[in-house]
């Protein structure tokens, strides 16, 4: 199976999810990618679209290759990365504060503030339009239960199978209609995997707020 584009595997990712509509559910997006997913879920689930910003953090020198990832107030590094590629953890705090910069410029461009949202005994759904490694779904769901959410649900189209079960212990229910053992990439199980921009997150939130007949402006910060 191949998704057409990112709401094509939103609506069915929201099929699976059906069960959480009486729930009163919220849905967060992992921007940028995610979004466009947890949108089409918000929608069908007559439910609230925020994001809940993580970052990857690239190895020193090599950017592209994984080491860890951050969100608000936590940080998760994979210690079998560092110790192959010979990092110290010094050479990386240059990365987490690169990144720390760009989590807050787009928790403000997407939100107005970077506080996270009120998910204080709420069931919350954390949507991104894929899981390979795992590591920035696994910062963002650590920063969601330092605020006490009633029930944090991971959700996504698509993943690899050994890490959506390495990130069972991080979540109270994974939602996944296409969990893999020969993975690959996540872009592999999509017609359409171009690059989500900043003014399609932007739009995608105002339009779902707008549905809702929620203020449309973005929160003071």
């Amino acid at each position: 199976m191949q998704y057409r584009d990112r709401h094509d595997a939103g609506r069915r990712l929201a099929e699976a999810l059906a069960h959480l509509r009486d729930e009163d559910p919220l849905v967060l997006g992992l921007p940028r990618g995610g979004v466009p997913v947890a949108y089409e879920v918000a929608r069908a689930l007559d439910a609230p679209l925020d994001v809940a910003v993580a970052r990857k953090l690239g190895a020193p020198g090599q950017p592209e290759f994984g080491i860890g990832a951050i969100s608000q107030g936590v940080s998760v590094v994979d210690d079998r990365s560092l110790a192959l590629l010979g990092v110290r953890d010094e050479e990386i705090q240059p990365v987490v504060e690169e990144e720390t910069r760009e989590l807050h410029r787009r928790l403000l461009l997407y939100r107005g503030t970077d506080r996270l949202p009120d998910v204080a005994g709420r069931v919350v759904i954390l949507v991104d339009d894929g899981i390979a490694t795992g590591v920035t779904a696994r910062a963002a769901a650590r920063a969601l239960r330092r605020l006490h959410p009633a029930r944090l649900i991971l959700a996504v189209p698509v993943g690899a199978a050994s890490s959506l079960r390495a990130l069972r212990e991080e979540v109270d229910e994974i939602v996944c209609p296409l969990a893999l053992e020969d993975f690959g990439a996540v872009g592999l199980w999509y017609a359409d995997f171009r690059q989500t921009s900043d003014r399609e997150v932007l739009e995608l939130l105002a339009r779902r707020r707008a549905e809702r007949g929620e203020e449309t402006a973005l929160p003071a910060g």
